[in-house]
C-alpha cells in the first residue's frame, strides 16, 4: 500500500546545527528508505536554513537533498514544498531543476490514496494564529516583492548570503539561550526539547509549550469550528512533537523537526503515524 510523508524543519546548511554533512546525509537516507512506497513527500517548510534564489545562483550545498527531490519526481513521486520562514525566497529553481510543486500559502488538499480520502489542511504555519506586531512586521518585510528585489539587487550574491545565514544563525541562538534560561532540556544534538503530547493528551515531555495558549493549536481550534470537514491539520515551524485528537474525525500534528528529533508523519490512507526516523 502507498503511503504520503510529512517532514518539516531539517534546517539544512545551519551554521547552529555541529555536523550539517551528517543532518543532510541523514535525511537522505530517510528519503532513500521511502521511495518505494512513497505516493507523495509534503516538505512543509524551513527544510533549508536559508535559502534565496538570485537569477542565474541558487545557494551552495544541499547537493545531496536536492538530488533525492529530483530522483523522487523523477520517478512519478509528487513532491510538495511549502515555504516556511526561513526559505520563502524560491523563485522557479526548485520547481524546475527539482520537479518540486511549491506553495505559498497555506492549502486545503483533498488526497486520497486508493478509493481513501482525507481532507488536510497544510501549512509551515509561520503567522497563523500569531498576535506578535513584531513578527507580523517581519514577516510582511520577507514576503515583500519590492523588499526582495531590493536585496537581490542591492546586495552581491555572496554579501546576502551571508546576511541571510548569520541571521538564521543568531535567531537559532536566541531561541536557545531562552530555552536555557527556562531550564528546557537537550537531546543529543542540542536541540531544545519542547513539551509533547501523544495522541491522547499524555505529556511525554517537559517544558514550556503550552496547548491552551499556542497560537498555531488556537488557530486550528478556531479554523476547525468553521470548517468542520478537515480531517488533518498538519503544520511544522515549532520544532515541537505535538499530535492532539481535536474530535472523532479531526487530528491536529506539529512535526518537530528534521535534524534533531527527526520526526515525520505518515499516511496510509486509513491511519496517521507521528514517527522518527534512524539517526545515522
Amino acid at each position: 500500500m502507498k503511503k504520503i510523508y510529512f517532514l518539516s524543519d531539517a534546517h539544512l546548511g545551519s551554521r547552529a546545527i555541529a555536523d550539517i554533512r551528517k543532518n543532510e546525509k541523514r535525511l537522505c537516507a530517510f528519503l532513500d528508505s521511502i521511495r518505494d512506497e512513497a505516493q507523495a513527500v509534503y516538505l512543509l517548510g524551513d527544510m533549508f536554513d536559508f535559502w534565496f534564489e538570485y537569477r542565474n545562483l541558487v545557494p551552495k550545498g544541499m547537493v545531496r537533498f536536492l538530488g533525492k527531490l529530483a530522483g523522487l519526481t523523477d520517478n512519478g513521486i509528487e513532491v510538495h514544498f511549502f515555504t516556511g520562514n526561513h526559505d520563502i525566497w524560491t523563485f522557479g529553481y526548485l520547481e524546475n531543476e527539482c520537479g518540486v510543486k511549491v506553495h505559498r500559502n497555506p492549502e486545503i488538499i483533498d488526497l486520497r490514496i486508493g478509493d481513501k480520502a482525507s481532507r488536510f489542511f497544510l501549512a509551515h504555519g509561520d503567522g497563523l494564529g500569531e498576535k506578535s506586531k513584531s513578527f507580523r512586521l517581519i514577516r510582511h518585510i520577507f514576503h515583500n516583492r519590492t523588499c526582495q528585489w531590493l536585496f537581490r539587487n542591492v546586495f552581491p550574491a555572496n554579501l546576502g548570503m551571508e546576511l541571510g545565514l548569520r541571521w538564521a544563525y543568531h535567531s537559532r541562538m536566541k531561541h536557545r539561550r531562552e530555552a536555557e534560561k527556562a531550564g528546557m532540556v537537550r537531546n543529543e544534538f542540542g536541540d531544545d526539547l519542547f513539551q509533547s503530547y501523544g495522541a491522547n493528551g499524555e505529556s511525554l515531555t517537559a517544558s514550556d509549550f503550552d496547548p491552551a495558549t499556542d497560537p498555531l493549536v488556537l488557530f486550528a481550534k478556531e479554523h476547525y469550528g468553521e470548517h468542520p470537514d478537515i480531517n488533518y491539520y498538519i503544520f511544522g515551524h515549532r520544532h515541537v512533537e505535538f499530535d492532539m485528537i481535536m474530535s472523532r474525525s479531526c487530528r491536529m500534528m506539529i512535526l518537530g523537526d528534521s535534524y534533531g528529533q527527526c520526526t515525520y508523519a505518515c499516511w496510509n490512507g486509513e491511519e496517521m503515524v507521528l514517527d522518527n526516523f534512524n539517526r545515522i
